[in-house]
């Protein structure tokens, strides 16, 4: 059970088919499999053996894909980093993982520098095109690792850093005999075939990451954007027959809205839609079942055990659904068990709110050098997601709330996410967020940040709105109108910050 039994294996046995197309080129397995083992025949030469971590600070492409294939040929431990991060964030992150080589775009040797600050000293390979001593040339010229290292099952295998929303962010990390289980769950649970074309523009160092990898081990061809542009998206769909997307709930709101002008482009090669990362308005996802058909899939999981802890199937996404299950995180997959507890850790029943909390193969192994927040997290062996939701009688998971993002207001607990929904169904509202802003009297006030369809929607409506669907202490003391909401590095609805800005409003 480590990952380059599974990964590499594979991109050895597709050979010739096309495996990624980034830049305008397109690379086969072959392509892969030759730059890969020399980039690692580089890195072992730089002293890099089993667990030991490499930091990629590389914009979505090839050299991205290369570099973490390289990574498994050596049974290292990938720190993927993402340049949507800050130099100090970055540099934080090379530090604090003891990174010993860093694979980093020119324009982010800023990071590096920062992190010898801290007392980092990784060797460097640099994208940088220029051919020289420690570039990214160099290395894919180097000769091909002769020899594979033997790798233990318990080497740590990814070193992967949460979002930072307290704090520091805190390296999650993974073995080998994890990634791999990992590995074998998204190749249960995607249900991803050879022949798929997917498409891929969210950050590599994030949920696409381990996308990416099942896809390769299936031998399918990957479309990897440096980002997203919904365009592009319409493009690769209608020209290049795209089959399979993953996006995340704004992503998909984008390629809706335009789909709905473009009436040129051709969406009937889509077969599956893979959503997560955040909940996604239901009168939007039907919005989504009228344009592209019953193609939706949903996953939830998290840095902790990355993707797959329940998944939302197609056959789910039906609109008499809509009351219902469309708004559920669908039911625990095959290799993961999901229970509700209270907070003296007993088990909720069926419809009770209670934390989410889980048991797979693929767990992670702790914090990095943080074994007081390891050992709240994993409690009697259950990873403690700090997700707040309840299962149904049937088993479905129903997300209400992060425990840190849950309102308290006059003393009673007001989920954001059950707001969001009422205000998602105002006639007028493209996007909304809720969020809590400290109140001199309640606390907290309920206060929802709504994107409008057009100028002429008002506040006052979507208040009045409001106050028919939901009791009274849950009704938004405040809508404020804006014409955009903050996201997070990987798209998600940016509440901290939305906190901040308007905490003395």
């Amino acid at each position: 059970m480590i990952l380059r039994n599974y990964l590499s294996a594979a991109v050895r046995r597709h050979g010739a088919r096309p495996a990624v197309v980034a830049g305008g080129r397109i690379w086969s397995y072959a392509d892969l499999n030759r730059m890969s083992r020399a980039v690692a025949g580089h890195l072992q030469e730089c002293g890099v053996g089993p667990g030991d971590p490499v930091a990629i600070i590389l914009r979505n492409g090839v050299e991205y894909v290369v570099a973490d294939l390289a990574i498994t040929l050596l049974g290292a431990a990938k720190v993927p980093v993402n340049l949507m991060l800050s130099t100090d964030e970055q540099a934080y992150i090379v530090a604090d993982s003891d990174a010993r080589v860093c694979l980093v775009e020119a324009d982010r040797l800023d990071s590096v520098h920062a992190a010898r600050a801290l007392g980092a000293d990784p060797q460097v390979v640099v994208h940088s095109g220029d051919g020289g001593p420690g570039s990214w040339d160099e290395a894919v010229a180097h000769a091909p690792l002769a020899e594979e290292p033997a790798v233990p099952p318990e080497a740590h295998a990814l070193i992967m850093y949460t979002g930072g929303t307290t704090g520091r962010p805190k390296g999650v990390v993974h073995t080998q005999r994890g990634i791999a289980a990992n590995l074998l769950t998204h190749l249960v649970e995607m249900e991803i075939f050879a022949e798929d074309v997917l498409l891929l523009t969210s950050p590599l160092p994030h949920s696409a990451g381990f996308l990416l990898q099942a896809a390769l081990t299936k031998g399918a061809s990957v479309f990897v954007e440096e980002g997203f542009e919904v365009d592009v998206v319409l493009e690769r769909i209608g020209r290049d027959r795209v089959t399979y997307l993953f996006l995340v709930p704004t992503m998909i709101y984008r390629v809706l809205d335009a789909a709905e002008k473009r009436t040129d482009v051709d969406t009937t090669s889509v077969r599956t839609i893979l959503y997560g990362a955040a909940p996604i308005a239901v009168e939007r996802l039907e919005q989504g079942l009228r344009t592209f058909g019953q193609v939706f899939m949903q996953l939830y999981g998290q840095s902790e055990a990355p993707n797959f802890l329940t998944r939302l199937r197609r056959d789910d996404h039906q609109p008499e659904h809509a009351t219902h299950r469309l708004s559920s995180c669908g039911q625990a997959v095959a290799m993961a068990r999901v229970e509700i507890h209270d907070d003296d850790g007993a088990v909720c029943g069926s419809g009770e709110v209670g934390e989410i909390v889980a048991f797979t193969p693929y767990t992670m192994e702790g914090y990095l050098n943080r074994a007081a927040e390891t050992a709240e997290a994993l409690r009697s062996g259950w990873l403690h997601t700090g997700d707040l939701g309840y299962l149904d009688d049937d088993g479905y998971l129903y997300l209400v709330d992060r425990k840190k993002d849950m309102i308290i207001t006059g003393g009673l607990n007001v989920y954001s996410a059950e707001v969001e929904q009422v205000l998602a169904r105002v006639p007028g509202v493209r996007e909304v967020a809720v969020t809590g802003i400290p109140h001199p009297d309640w606390g907290e006030a309920v206060v929802g940040f709504v994107v409008p369809d057009h100028p002429d929607v008002s506040a006052d409506e979507i208040r009045s709105a409001a106050h028919v669907a939901l009791t009274s202490y849950k009704r938004p003391k405040e809508v404020v109108i804006v014409p955009s909401l903050p996201v997070t590095a990987v798209g998600k609805i940016d509440k901290k910050k939305l906190r901040q800005e308007w905490a003395g409003w």
